[in-house]
């Protein structure tokens, strides 16, 4: 059998709350996580990225992202090898997805953007790294998103039941094992919970939902965003901040007065019922929640209540398991071999993903 090696992956998801970093030692059947930690991405750049995200910048802007969020890269990893006392030269290869600014795989010039420089990643710290994921599944046809989903299926592989693994993060995507992969994202997850907390109540995140709690349901709102075309597609299909944004939730709630506290219920709900309902479909037996939503304790519990008959718990390592997801993709990419997506993501074929930087 092949000897493990060791990879570093590193996560900034559509929540942008902060940078995963994780070391894994890999091998052809397993991934194992080492250690782990989150890095903050500062105020400054993360106000920089929306903006951007809004179209309220400029093409020098976005170079100035690109380095930045380079550099900040390689701070979150110098970070985790002085911590663990590692040497660089241990790691065979950094496994970087960076930021996504917008993802857009179904226009006419399909493309989805990342920012992130790996060559400033490379340089500094001495190790290889593995980039831009998605592009090459978008040029075989794609969706280039999600990804978790072949991780998934590897990890989760020993398991016998009829699985299905939801990760919960800005958006929320869906995994369903079976002898055929499925995966898809399902709509918002945190992004909008996230957005309207931090403009009413001035935090980042609603912690276990408690805000949410304080408010009612208000189902009129909850039935038109419910009503969004997005819910209406067949996977394949996946999703951004271009897509569930202020705007949008500003389309839905125009011309209505709404309590802000029954608003944060309402989106609440929203990621839940549209979770649910993708679940529901597959006669799953067991759910794995994975990503910063799983530790959301009000969200699990209305997504429970709605699938009664489906077992749920929480994934070993969940707050890890994007991150570690981009450092075996890396070891793919290093081995040179294909990675199975091409049903969840409805590329032509498998495709061997990311480019080196070295």
């Amino acid at each position: 059998m092949m000897n493990k090696e060791r990879y570093i992956g590193i996560m900034s998801g559509t929540s942008l709350d902060g940078v995963d970093v994780v070391l894994c030692e890999i091998g052809n059947s397993d991934c194992t996580l080492i250690s782990s930690l989150e890095y903050p991405i500062p105020l400054e750049l993360k106000s920089d990225i929306l903006m951007m995200i809004e179209n309220r910048s400029t093409l020098e802007a976005q170079g100035e992202i690109d380095h930045r969020l380079g550099l900040l890269f390689t701070q979150a990893v110098g970070a985790l090898l002085i911590r663990e006392n590692i040497d660089a030269s241990s790691i065979t290869a950094i496994g970087s997805h960076g930021q996504t600014l917008w993802h857009s795989p179904t226009g006419e010039h399909p493309f989805s953007m990342q920012l992130g420089d790996p060559n400033i990643i490379a340089a500094k710290t001495g190790i290889a790294v593995v980039a831009d994921f998605r592009r090459k599944d978008i040029a075989f046809g794609g969706q280039g998103a999600p990804f978790a989903p072949a991780f998934h299926e590897f990890i989760f592989s020993n398991i016998k039941s009829a699985v299905s693994v939801v990760n919960i993060g800005g958006m929320a995507n869906i995994t369903v094992l079976g002898e055929k992969l499925i995966g898809y994202d399902t709509g918002c997850g945190n992004v909008l919970l996230d957005m309207w907390v931090a403009e009413h109540q001035g935090v980042s995140y609603d912690k276990d939902g408690e805000w949410a709690r304080t408010g009612s349901v208000d189902y009129g709102l909850l039935d038109r965003m419910m009503s969004d075309d997005y819910f209406e597609k067949s996977y394949p299909k996946s999703t951004g901040r271009e897509k569930f944004n202020k705007a949008w939730l500003q389309g839905y709630l125009s011309g209505h007065t709404h309590n802000p506290e029954d608003v944060q219920r309402t989106l609440l709900e929203l990621t839940a019922l549209s979770i649910s309902n993708e679940v529901l479909k597959f006669n799953s037996d067991v759910t794995l929640f994975c990503g910063g939503g799983a530790k959301n304790a009000f969200l699990v519990e209305r997504i429970k209540s709605l699938m009664p008959n489906v077992e749920v718990a929480i994934a070993t390592n969940a707050d890890q398991i994007e991150a570690m997801t981009f450092a075996w993709l890396a070891y793919k990419r290093m081995h040179n071999e294909k990675v199975n997506l091409k049903d969840v993501t409805g590329a032509r074929e498998n495709a061997v993903l990311g480019g080196i930087y070295a």
